[in-house]
């Protein structure tokens, strides 16, 4: 699969400027993603399993990979497996 045709998910949260910029560049770089609202206490729950009891924005969903804070290098890295 290509990036373009492979979705991710972004668990947000409003404010986050970490996570207006990863939006910013996945949009920038034609990668197509899903955002989640850590207000929703199942998503919020969902990333505190992820990182070990944090509510850490942006965390990401590749693959079945998570990526806490990640980099787009990582999320391409992701993508291809």
């Amino acid at each position: 699969m290509t990036e373009a045709r492979t979705p991710i998910t972004v668990y947000w949260r409003w404010g986050c400027p970490y996570c207006l910029r990863l939006a910013v560049r996945l949009r920038a770089a034609g990668i197509p993603f899903r955002k989640v609202p850590i207000r929703d206490p199942e998503a919020a729950a969902a990333v505190r399993a992820i990182t070990g009891g944090d509510e850490i924005t942006p965390t990401v969903l590749v693959n079945g990979k998570a990526l806490v804070n990640p980099s787009l290098e990582e999320i391409r890295a992701a993508l291809r497996g």
